[in-house]
C-alpha cells in the first residue's frame, strides 16, 4: 500500500477485528472469572462479598504504578513497531521490567505491613475487617507475578500479539476458578479456607500466567523478544518519552484510585448488605467494562502504529472505527442488563433487599454503559498517540472529584442511598464520555510525537 493509499473498508474493519477480538476475549474472561469469584465467595454470605470489595481499590491503587507504566509500554513499543524498530522497542520493554521488579518489591512491603490501616480507611465493618485483611495480605504479597505479567502482555498487545496475551490471561482464569472451588468450600480432600482460599487461588492463577509471559519474550520469532538485544537501556529519546507518558498515566491512575476509594468509603458507610448489592453491580459494570477494554486495547495498538508509520489518518480511521465497535456491544450488554438484570443477581444471592437493590442498579447501568464503553475506547484512542496529559486531566476532574462528590450528595444529604452513587457514577461517565468524544473529534492528538 502506498503512502497516503486508504484500504478498503472490509480490510480495515478485518485489521481491527484480528487485533480487538483477542483483547475483548481477554478482558472478558478476566472479568468473567472475578465474577465466578465473587459467586462461589458469596456462598458464605454478604459479609464475604463485602470484604473482598472492600480490598478492590486500595489493590488497585497498589496496581497505580505499573498500569501507568504499563500504557507507556503498549504506546512506545505500538510506535517503534510501526517504525521497524526492534532493537529500540525491546530495550524498552527490558528497562520497564526492571522498574517494575522493584516497585513491587516495595508496593507489596507497604501493603502487606500496613494491610489493616488500609482496609479500615476505606470503611470496613467489625464482620468484614479481618477477612479483608487477610484477603488484601495475601493478594498483595503475591503480587510479583501479576506485575510482570502485566509488563509483558503490554509489550505483546502494543506489537499487535494480542493473542498471547489473551492465552495467557485465560490460562490464569482456569487455574483461579479451579483454586476457587478446591480452597473456598474445601472440596476434593483440600481444606476449607473460605475467602483466604479465594486469595490464594488468585496468586495461583498469576503464577501461572507469569510463567507463560515470560515464555512468549523468549521466543526467537517474537518481535518482543528479550534475548535479541544486550543492554538494559534504551535511546535517551524512548527514556524522553517514557518519562512523559508515564507520569502522566500515572496522575490518571493516581487520580481514578483515590476518586474510586472516595466513592468506595461514600458507599461502605451504607451498610455490609448494601456494599454486598453494590459489589455485585461493580462485577456487571466491569463485565460491560470489559467490551470498552479489549477496543481500546486494540485502539492503542493500531493507532500507535499507524503514527509510527506516519499516518495520522489510519490513526483516526482505526479509531472511529473501534468506537463504532464498542457501540455495537453496548447494545447488546444494555439489553441483557435491561431485561434480566435481575436473574443474574440470583446468580450471586436470593437475598429479597440484594435482589430489590440489584434490579435498581441493573436498570441504571443498562444506560450507562453506552457511556462507559465509549469513553474508554475514546481514552484508548488518545493514549495510544501519547495523549496521556488530556486523559489525566479528565480523570482528575470527573473521577477525582465528580463521582465521589456527587454520590456523597445524592447519597446522604439528598437522601437516595445506594441509588445516588449509582446516579453519581452515571454522571461522573457522561462527563468522561463527552470530553473524550470532542477531544478525539479536535484530532490534535495525532500531532504528539513518541
Amino acid at each position: 500500500m502506498e503512502m497516503g493509499d486508504i484500504p478498503p473498508s472490509r480490510e480495515i474493519l478485518k485489521t481491527t477485528l484480528a487485533v480487538a477480538w483477542p483483547s475483548v476475549l481477554e478482558s472478558f474472561f478476566v472479568n468473567l472469572a472475578g465474577m465466578v469469584d465473587t459467586i462461589m465467595v458469596g456462598t458464605m454470605g454478604s459479609y464475604a462479598i463485602a470484604a473482598v470489595g472492600l480490598t478492590i481499590q486500595p489493590k488497585m491503587l497498589g496496581l497505580a504504578l505499573f498500569l501507568s507504566l504499563n500504557v507507556a509500554v503498549s504506546a512506545i513499543v505500538a510506535r517503534r513497531k510501526g517504525a521497524g524498530d526492534r532493537e529500540s522497542a525491546n530495550r524498552v520493554v527490558r528497562m520497564c521490567l526492571l522498574i517494575t521488579l522493584g516497585m513491587t518489591a516495595l508496593t507489596s512491603a507497604v501493603f502487606v505491613a500496613f494491610a489493616g490501616p488500609i482496609v479500615r480507611l476505606v470503611g470496613s465493618q467489625p464482620d468484614t475487617h479481618e477477612y479483608a485483611v487477610e484477603y488484601l495480605q495475601i493478594i498483595m504479597g503475591g503480587q510479583v507475578f501479576n506485575t510482570v505479567s502485566l509488563v509483558l502482555n503490554a509489550a505483546q498487545r502494543g506489537a499487535g500479539n494480542t493473542r498471547i496475551a489473551m492465552v495467557t490471561n485465560l490460562i490464569s482464569n482456569v487455574v483461579n476458578v479451579i483454586f476457587n472451588y478446591l480452597l473456598i468450600g474445601g472440596n476434593l480432600g483440600f481444606p476449607e479456607l473460605g475467602v483466604r482460599g479465594a486469595a490464594i487461588a488468585t496468586v495461583l492463577g498469576t503464577v501461572c500466567a507469569c510463567a507463560l509471559s515470560i515464555a512468549s519474550v523468549l521466543r526467537k520469532d517474537s518481535f518482543i523478544n528479550l534475548r535479541s538485544v544486550k543492554g538494559w537501556l534504551p535511546e535517551r529519546q524512548s527514556v524522553k518519552s517514557i518519562g512523559n507518558v508515564w507520569s502522566s498515566s500515572l496522575v490518571e491512575q493516581v487520580c481514578l484510585r483515590i476518586g474510586f476509594l472516595l466513592f468506595s468509603m461514600t458507599v461502605a458507610r451504607l451498610g455490609t448488605t448494601e456494599l454486598a448489592a453494590h459489589q455485585i453491580g461493580s462485577n456487571m459494570m466491569s463485565m460491560s467494562f470489559s467490551f470498552g477494554d479489549g477496543l481500546s486495547v486494540a485502539a492503542i495498538t493500531l493507532i500507535g502504529q499507524s503514527l509510527g508509520r506516519q499516518r495520522p489518518d489510519m490513526a483516526k480511521i482505526y479509531g472511529s472505527v473501534c468506537q463504532r465497535l464498542g457501540l455495537c456491544c453496548a447494545c447488546v450488554m444494555g439489553f441483557i442488563y435491561f431485561f434480566f438484570g435481575k436473574e443474574i443477581f440470583l446468580l450471586y444471592s436470593n437475598d429479597p433487599v440484594i435482589l430489590d437493590y440489584g434490579a435498581m442498579i441493573m436498570r441504571i447501568l443498562s444506560v450507562v454503559l453506552f457511556m462507559q464503553i465509549e469513553q474508554v475506547v475514546q481514552f484508548g484512542c488518545l493514549r495510544g498517540a501519547g495523549d496521556t496529559k488530556f486523559t489525566a486531566l479528565v480523570s482528575f476532574i470527573s473521577v477525582t472529584f465528580i463521582r465521589p462528590g456527587a454520590s456523597w450528595l445524592l447519597c446522604y444529604p439528598i437522601g437516595l442511598g445506594l441509588m445516588g452513587a449509582w446516579l453519581g457514577t452515571a454522571l461522573d461517565q457522561l462527563v468522561r464520555f463527552l470530553l473524550t468524544f470532542f477531544r478525539f473529534r479536535k484530532g490534535n492528538w495525532t500531532k504528539l510525537k513518541l
